[in-house]
């Protein structure tokens, strides 16, 4: 059946026969063959049922070690719980007491009330009465969306398999030997394309520890040390955000000379910043996604002109409703932890139209202001453009029932001033119709997964930046617009 488990499962066995020595997991200190992945995973699988562990916790850095814990979870239908590293505390026992986990594999299990075992990777608690999933969950990707309070999405074994193949299909024709992992493997985005895909193809998914890419905590980037893994693993496709692929231009221009597919998504990708890529030889191609329908949804194809966010992959099915909003159907979630299940078109709430048989998108529906002379502005289109300058690094709009819309600017380092910055809205001004220009803005400190202001996507979490920066963003409204919290 294609996109389940099965079906990867019988490829890894091709590679098996067809290329054993061929390295199928690569993380710089240690490879792993093809010949060697069943050996590798049955092992895993014998201890996670010694263990009696049915939904696990999977809180490891990237490297072997995650991708052999996730495909023992997968290849028996064990529930597998993806843990982002920025998770706070109190989000970490959210995600545990929501889910039900009764195994935890990484650092940190012990505080959260799981205890040790004879396995020495695994700790176990019990729990006298699980939550109730939806019937075929295996997947708990947990967003961290607008609040405090991850959302769990549940996926069935299905849903990220079909997307992987969908993405195999589509990069298949390029020959990629070599895939660099350079987003956290608790991504689902970098999970499937970082890991999937290149096993789906017989390629090699190099997955370095994150520190070893440049990434220092949540909130910090070293581009230099991120393409020194890339000149070492010499990858042919990346999966990037945007804010990585504008740090990584701006310490080297001209791309790479191994790469032949770099896919950027995740948040709005300015169209200056993708010209700017292309100019310098990155392969870029732009593409949209959501967890609910196990990531990616469509992508720009190379050979192609690129079109907005591109055609929908082979397996899913794009429509608009009235009002312009995207559904999607195809590889969709079961439904929300603790919620009634999905229907069969997921409403995503992002706004687009058709470019041919390519989508465009407009902004978030729920993110749209309307200024006080009745005119409706996408925050996201004005973000991007200040973005694409290169003294800002990141941006919030906002302008509901304002006379003139405001700006939160994070400079793109400390050592540039506010003349710089003041230039730069400037400029982004000068091309933007009156009303969506910027008309008051503040430098701010960054938006990062730590504060809980940038999801680890790259997008804004807007009700949180709302409610810091309340009194300048609502200064001389009388009445809290509706979205903003108090």
């Amino acid at each position: 059946m294609p996109g389940s488990s099965e079906t990867l499962l019988a490829r890894l066995a091709r590679h098996a026969v067809e290329h054993p020595e061929h390295p199928a997991l690569d993380d710089g200190h240690r490879r792993l063959g093809y010949g060697e992945l069943a050996t590798a995973l049955d092992e895993r699988r014998r201890r996670l049922a010694r263990a009696g562990a049915r939904r696990v916790a999977l809180a490891l850095d990237n490297g072997l070690e995650w991708a052999l814990w996730d495909l023992a979870l997968l290849r028996d239908a064990r529930v597998a719980v993806p843990v982002p590293a920025f998770f706070s505390d109190t989000q970490r026992r959210h995600l545990v007491a929501s889910a039900g986990l009764d195994a935890w594999i990484g650092p940190g299990a012990e505080a959260l009330g799981f205890g040790a075992t004879r396995d020495p990777a695994i700790a176990t608690r019990r729990v006298a009465s699980p939550p109730a999933l939806h019937p075929g969950t295996t997947r708990i990707t947990f967003t961290s969306g607008t609040s405090g309070s991850p959302k769990g999405v549940c996926l069935d074994a299905s849903a990220p398999l079909t997307v992987a193949e969908s993405l195999a299909t589509v990069v298949a024709p390029l020959g990629i030997e070599r895939h660099l992992a350079m987003l956290p493997l608790a991504t689902l985005l970098e999970n499937i394309g970082g890991l999937y895909v290149p096993l789906w193809l017989g390629a090699t998914a190099c997955l370095p520890a994150v520190a070893e890419l440049g990434w220092r905590g949540a909130s910090g980037f070293d581009p230099r040390r991120a393409l020194a893994s890339i000149a070492a693993f010499r990858p042919q496709s990346l999966i990037l955000v945007p804010q990585l692929l504008d740090a990584l231009m701006a310490a080297s221009p001209g791309a790479p000379q191994s790469l032949r597919f770099v896919a950027v998504g995740g948040a709005r990708v300015a169209a200056p910043l993708l010209a700017k890529a292309q100019a310098g030889g990155w392969p870029v191609f732009e593409g949209y996604g959501l967890s609910e329908c196990a990531s990616v949804v469509c992508l720009n194809r190379p050979g192609e002109a690129a079109r907005g966010v591109g055609r929908p992959l082979p397996h899913a099915r794009v429509r608009l409703a009235a009002d312009g909003e995207v559904q999607a159907q195809g590889a969709t979630m079961l439904g929300y932890l603790g919620e009634p299940a999905a229907g069969d078109w997921h409403p995503s709430g992002d706004l687009g139209h058709w470019r041919g048989d390519a989508l465009a998108l407009d902004g978030r529906r729920r993110e749209v202001f309307i200024t006080a002379y009745g005119r409706n502005v996408a925050p996201q289109w004005v973000e991007g453009e200040l973005c694409a300058r290169p003294a800002i690094a990141q941006a919030l709009v906002f302008g509901e029932a304002l006379a003139g819309n405001r700006a939160l600017i994070v400079p793109a380092s400390p050592g540039v001033d506010d003349a710089a910055l003041a230039a730069a809205v400037a400029e982004t001004n000068a091309g933007l119709p009156d009303y969506a220009r910027v008309h008051e803005w503040r430098r701010c400190a960054p938006f990062t997964p730590d504060n809980h202001q940038l999801t680890a996507n790259g997008r804004l979490r807007r009700d949180a930046i709302h409610g810091r920066y309340r009194d300048w963003l609502l200064a001389g409204r009388p009445h809290p617009p509706q979205g903003v919290t108090p």
